[in-house]
């Protein structure tokens, strides 16, 4: 069988304080697009990862890390074969290996007839990573806590979007250590999504805000080169993802982004043409 792992976007992402257990309070708008990679699983005598891109199948892997917390949450004797094409790039702020690992625990569920519903594989999917939750769930929402605390709701976007990765990658433990909560930007996240909900776009555009781009754009400057070559190039509105280093550009002009594209217009880098998943 097959499984997609869809991408994700953070629309906005509010770093709200350190917690006293030493990782951060968010607040954010996450929505799931329709680029993925996609993962085959099947049953195997023995566990057997394989991929078209280079990666360690090691504890570190979110998929081997995975199959190992289902087989041992739900007692588990199967073993499973599981083959990875890769295309969402790494260290982007797109939620790859979350993306892998949430895809792999709903093949597994299906796979074994095991009739999970995905608001507990959800709960499980936060000990492989804060992200895993939402990649479970796979709707637009408001995602708070750690990234555990997930609030599904109807957006009103119809844009297209444009996925723009440079070459250099950033540290998402970096950027929190070097983040300086006085200067970075703080966005509305609760009146993007009221505004989200009704359609108005006049009033969400201009208030969406990523609190990493600060420490994001001083660990790697050609991030924040990026978003100004693409709001000049006519994009309605341009933001990182996650931690970075991918940039997304929104807009309803299908033209744009397929010469851009076609162009090469931003050749240190690798574009993608996406859109929200529905």
């Amino acid at each position: 069988m097959q499984e997609s792992a869809y991408a994700k976007i953070n629309l906005s992402l509010d770093v709200v304080c350190r917690r006293t257990d030493g990782y951060h309070e968010l607040s954010m708008i996450m929505l799931p697009l329709t680029f993925h990679d996609t993962l085959s699983i099947e049953f195997s005598d023995e566990d057997c990862w394989t991929s078209d891109k280079a990666m360690p199948f090691d504890d570190t892997n979110t998929i081997v890390r995975a199959v190992k917390l289902m087989r041992d949450t739900y007692q588990l004797e199967q073993h499973f074969k599981i083959d990875c094409h890769k295309v969402i790039p790494m260290q982007a702020g797109l939620a790859g290996g979350s993306a892998d690992a949430a895809a792999v625990m709903r093949g597994i569920n299906q796979l074994c007839n095991l009739n999970i519903p995905d608001k507990d594989l959800a709960a499980l999917g936060k000990q492989i990573g804060a992200d895993v939750p939402f990649c479970v769930i796979n709707k637009p929402a408001y995602v708070s806590g750690i990234g555990e605390k997930i609030e599904p709701f109807k957006p009103i976007f119809d844009y297209e979007i444009i996925l723009v990765k440079p070459a250099m990658g950033v540290s998402t433990a970096s950027a929190f250590k070097l983040l300086d909560f006085k200067s970075a930007k703080h966005p509305d996240i609760a009146k993007i999504v009221s505004a989200l909900k009704e359609g108005y776009d006049e009033e969400w555009l201009p208030l969406i805000g990523n609190t990493l781009e600060q420490p994001a754009f001083k660990l790697v400057p050609r991030i924040g080169e990026l978003k100004q070559q693409m709001m000049e190039d006519g994009f309605d509105a341009v933001l990182m993802s996650g931690s970075g280093s991918a940039l997304f550009g929104l807009t309803r002009n299908h033209q744009l982004i397929e010469e851009i594209i076609a162009s090469n217009s931003y050749a240190d880098c690798v574009c993608y043409h996406t859109n929200l998943l529905k």
